[in-house]
This record gives structure tokens, sequence and C-alpha cells, in this order.
């Protein structure tokens, strides 16, 4: 049996080096696993550098997830919980104040907040989590809710989507995390989270978003039933935004982890396959400055591999991450400052803390600055 010939690298390695954008049909050959992945993660490497020379970002953070308690059946997903199940929780006023407390006290600058769509919780209690952090809590970024409960809230309220970001900002909302992207086409959506927001919702949040100011993030869920052309179409998609807002700060593609889940008879994606993911998400997404390897669903082993393969963030200590460990993540609960920038450090890249808008951070003892690019 003779095998058919990998496709050649050299035409795109002529248009990545000219700085020539890749096509739709480019993008998916990427994926062909016949291309060897020490190239394309070079090629990759190439663009990562041109854009972030040899840092390697890091910042402090911590997670909250309100509630688990959910309306949505995604089968993907093991954090949910119904509302008589005996797994569901909701934080309290104090559990919540208590959780800020502690990220200041750990030196955080940015909490990651989002959660179930609670049957009965309305709109102003997750408002009210918003205003009662950033009240207490100033120096926190507040980075929170995805647009599925955006577009939950929108329905709770039946006001706009605009209407409810605004207040969101008032209230001290700083930017919103990538989270509820899955994969974009309807063929492979419509079968994992049918009921949820959907694709043209999850771009008319971040859209409005970008309109009023909030930089956000965008994520991909892969390695489920997803094929190549889904995880191209949904990178162009992406790409095509950014063109039109510039308001996307980081992609973060998200490797599936199917226990406890509706999806459990499905392998986890290799170590493989998540550098090439990282790396064809950096050559087809011109337009973002950022691609993040998240160690908690990478393992730290291959999020550090992945800075060679055109990551440049590890994203950072992640403290009280529940949603991916729930679903088979076997990662640590937490990283230390020390232990991420060892981690960088033998990947050969200069450690370098952020915030969550990209400003290099100071500190000085117990106290810190941002300090934007150009002066940094």
């Amino acid at each position: 049996m003779i095998r058919a010939v990998a496709p050649s690298l050299e035409p795109i390695r002529e248009k990545v080096e000219a700085g020539v954008r890749l096509d739709a049909a480019e993008c998916e050959m990427l994926w062909d696993e016949r291309i060897d992945l020490h190239e394309l993660g070079e090629l990759a490497n190439l663009v990562r550098e041109r854009k972030n020379g040899n840092i390697g970002w890091y910042n402090i953070n911590t997670h909250l997830n309100p509630t688990n308690v959910c309306v949505y059946r995604c089968t993907f997903c093991a954090f949910r919980a119904d509302l008589r199940d005996a797994r569901g929780y909701v934080f309290g006023d104090e559990q919540i104040l208590a959780r800020g407390r502690e990220a200041v006290d750990a030196g955080s600058t940015e909490m990651h907040i989002v959660g179930g769509l609670h049957h009965q919780r309305d709109y102003d209690w997750y408002l009210g989590i918003i205003r009662l952090l950033h009240d207490h809590y100033p120096s926190l970024h507040l980075k929170a809710w995805t647009p599925v409960e955006i577009n939950w809230f929108c329905h709770l309220t039946k006001r706009s989507i605009r209407d409810i970001l605004q207040e969101l900002k008032d209230a001290g909302l700083g930017s919103l995390p990538g989270g509820g992207a899955e994969i974009f086409h309807p063929e492979v959506r419509d079968k994992i989270c049918e009921h949820k927001a959907d694709t043209k919702e999850w771009f008319a949040v971040h859209r409005t978003a970008h309109e009023l100011g909030l930089r956000s993030n965008a994520t991909m869920l892969y390695g489920h039933i997803e094929n190549a052309f889904h995880r191209t179409d949904h990178l162009l998609r992406l790409r095509e935004l950014q063109d039109q807002t510039g308001g996307f700060q980081t992609f973060i593609p998200l490797a599936f982890h199917p226990d406890n889940t509706r999806l459990s008879h499905i392998a986890k994606p290799s170590a493989a396959m998540d550098l090439r993911t990282v790396a064809v998400s950096r050559l087809v997404l011109d337009n973002f400055d950022h691609v993040k390897a998240y160690w908690i669903m990478l393992g730290i082993g291959t999020a550090q591999t992945a800075l060679a393969y055109g990551a440049d963030d590890l994203d950072g200590t992640v403290r009280h991450e529940l949603i991916y460990h729930d679903a088979g993540a076997t990662t640590p609960e937490v990283l230390s400052v020390e232990h991420i920038r060892r981690l960088i450090r033998e990947a050969g890249r200069d450690p370098v803390e952020r915030d969550t808008l990209y400003h290099r951070v100071e500190r000085d003892g117990t106290s810190w600055r941002a300090v934007p690019a150009a002066t940094a």
C-alpha cells in the first residue's frame, strides 16, 4: 500500500515569513497529521517571537465559580449540577467576599468568574457579585461572565446585550472570559450544547463588549466530535471578528476532558494534538497578540512545551479552578509563582508577570502596579 505524500509546508512557510495571511484551504491543511509537528511548531514559533519576543507571560489569578447549578445539560460538562443534586452549591456573600480577600492576600491581580445558570437566582444576584467584589476589592480586575451567561441575563430581564454589559461595566466588570465558544459550527454545536447561546449570540456579546471598550478572550474546545474542518471554521470566524473590532486579547485552545461527562467514551486529546492545536491557532490567528497554553487542561509538561509551539502565555496561579478538574484534569489545584517562573525559564523564555490587559506588573513588597507596555 502506497502512503500519500505529506502536503508541503513550503508555500505556507513563504507566506508566514512574508507576513501574508493564510487562506481557508491552507488553514485546514495544517491539521493534516502527515505534516511534521516539529516543523509546524518552528513556523508557529516564528510568529510567536515576532509578536512577543522571548517573553513567557503569566499572571496571579483566582477563580470563582459562585454556583454549579445550571439550567443547561451540555454533553461535555462535568461541572454542572441539578437544582436538588447533592453536588449542587451556591455561594453566599460571605463566601464570595472571603474568596476576594484570599485573592488579594495572595497578590492576585485578577479574579476569573464564571458558573452555572441557576434556576432560582435572578440577574441581580449575578450583578451583585460584581458590585460586591469591586466595592470591597477595587484592585482586583474582574474578568467575568461568558456570552452564555450574558445571554441568560438578557433572557431573564428582557433587556439588550448592550444594556446588560454597560450595567455590569458600571458595577466593576473589567473584561470578558472566552468560554462558551466550544465549537461554532452547528454540525457540532447542536450536538454538544444545543440549548444554550448559539454562535450568533456568542459573537454578538463579544462584538458589543468591544464596542463598549471591554476587552475579551476567545476559546475553542477541541478533541471531542469535531474535525479539522470545524476547527478551521471556528478559527476563521474569530479572525474575522478580530479584523472588525480588535477587541480580543488572547486565544485559549481548550483540550476536552471526557471524565464524568456524557462523552466519557471519547479519549482525551494526545499531547501531539495539543501542540498541533496551539501551533495551528498561532498561524491562523495572525491578528491575535497572544495564544495561551492553559496548563490546567494541557498538563504542566505539555503547556511548558507549547511555549516553543506558538504559545506565549501559561495563564497563572489559577487558584480554585473547578470546571476542568471536575472533568478529570489531574493538574495541581494551584501553582506557585516560583513554580510558574521556573517552568518558563526551563522552556528558555523570560518570565514576565502581567495583569489581565497585558501590562507588565511591578511589585514592591505587598504592593504592585501595572506598567503599560510602551513604558515597561
